[in-house]
């Protein structure tokens, strides 16, 4: 790379956690002389996805747990478009923007993470009536519908159709679904003082997890006190169980359980970006890019990959065929050694490995609810939700986010929550439209 007699290009495709932290630390390590970044993503912001079940929850204003990438990433080309395939044998990607005909773009350096998508199974009716969690448009979306769905038990004698509103359904024992649920179900409660038509009882918060056990990344311990936690809320955690069906709002469980739900929230799981099939890069059978330990790809020269879409063994376990799990820990920490590496590649040196010490996991269960597990101390209730928050706060990316946290969780401190449903988001046009239904609108159509 140092013979290059032109700055070295670097073109990062994706714009999650692992694109954003390294493209920041790589315009801090290197001068305009010596390289051009180009960061490429659909979104041109990156989502924070651990705050996503407090936005959800109206802790958080939603524009505060996304970071704007052109306003982080200065000395940066951020385009947002979507990458639709890369030939590395030519050096050169395919940029497809929103709106135009797409276009190719060359580079020297390639780092490559799109991050993942939801991992959807071949179940009646999931696609039709299921929503993920992993944006913050579905975030405020589940914010919205919760918050309608009480409303609309309150506004109907139909018996049916409000058991069916106040029925809250999530598949999936990870952190998202753990999390997501528990959060929503703290605010439903605090709705529900505001209608008094709908008691906690008559709510309906059902966990779907097909392991023997949620939240694998903590202790058997932590994870069955987060069960018991969950059950004195009267939450229904179904272990062991799948989710069979979901044909016409009708839920339909592996253990013989049936019942209606307009609420289907789907966190079982991730899968690399499907985009990855449409490159010239070795791939495992998951889809994952293939990666030596020191985070390049192997098989190939000037391509580095990390996060959920990178196969990288884990060289601290005794099992050499081990590789590192999909999460946002990993992610962050990855873009130190990433970073040191692609500078030391421009200057001819050589690379060191990814190697990550396990600290512990932490988890909030709504206000003031938590656990946590920190160099093997288990913390539960009021603390550990503490150590979740500082935690995240101190991973999340510049001063500007940081003090704006702070501020909402302050403000949350000393005045009651919103629990206002804006469901004319969903669909802002409506009332233009049924305006435009009974009078004719000259140009529309």
């Amino acid at each position: 790379m140092a013979s290059l007699n032109h700055p070295v290009r670097i073109l990062i495709v994706g714009g999650g956690y692992v694109g954003m932290y390294t493209a920041f630390r790589l315009q801090k390590k290197l001068s305009r002389g010596t390289a051009e970044i180009t960061v490429v993503d659909p979104q041109s912001n990156m989502t924070y996805q651990p705050f996503l079940p407090e936005a959800a929850a109206g802790n958080l204003e939603p524009r505060h747990v996304v970071v704007p990438l052109r306003k982080v990433l200065r000395k940066c080309r951020v385009i947002t478009a979507a990458v639709s395939g890369i030939e590395h044998a030519r050096k050169v990607a395919t940029i497809q923007p929103a709106e135009g005909d797409a276009y190719e773009l060359g580079y020297d350096l390639l780092l490559v993470c799109p991050g993942s998508v939801s991992r959807l199974l071949p179940i009646p009716g999931l696609a039709e009536h299921g929503i993920g969690f992993k944006t913050i448009g579905e975030a405020i979306y589940l914010r919205n519908h919760v918050l309608s769905c009480l409303d609309l038990a309150a506004s109907t004698n139909d018996r049916e159709r409000r058991r069916r509103a106040l029925s809250f359904v999530f598949v999936g024992g990870g952190y998202a679904g753990v999390e997501a649920l528990a959060e929503l179900e703290d605010m439903a409660r605090y709705a529900l003082r505001y209608t008094p038509s709908v008691k906690a009882d008559d709510m309906r918060w059902v966990l779907i997890e097909a392991a023997s056990r949620i939240m694998p990344e903590v202790s058997v311990r932590l994870s069955a006190y987060t069960v018991d936690r969950l059950i004195e809320r009267r939450i229904d955690v179904r272990l062991n169980t799948r989710l069979e069906s979901a044909d016409g709002g009708r839920i339909r469980l592996s253990d013989g359980d049936e019942f209606g739900a307009d609420t289907l929230v789907w966190t079982a799981g991730v899968k690399a970006n499907p985009m990855l099939q449409h490159t010239d890069l070795p791939l495992d059978d998951s889809g994952r890019v293939v990666c030596a330990p020191n985070l390049a790809v192997k098989g190939v020269s000037g391509v580095f990959a990390a996060g959920d879409c990178a196969a990288v063994p884990d060289v601290t376990s005794p099992d050499p065929n081990k590789l590192l799990a999909p999460s946002a820990q990993h992610a962050v920490r990855q873009t130190k050694t990433l970073a040191e590496n692609i500078v030391s590649t421009i200057h001819g040196g050589g690379l060191h490995d990814y190697r990550h010490k396990y600290v512990g996991s932490v988890a909030s269960l709504g206000l003031y609810r938590g656990v946590a597990e920190i160099y093997g101390i288990k913390l539960r209730g009021v603390v550990a939700w503490f150590m979740h928050r500082t935690y995240h706060l101190s991973r999340m990316p510049t001063f500007n986010r940081k003090v704006r946290v702070l501020a909402d969780w302050t403000g949350a401190l000393l005045f009651r929550r919103e629990v206002v449903s804006l469901g004319q988001l969903q669909q802002p046009r409506s009332e233009f439209e049924q305006a435009a239904g009974k009078r004719e609108l000259p140009g529309i159509s």
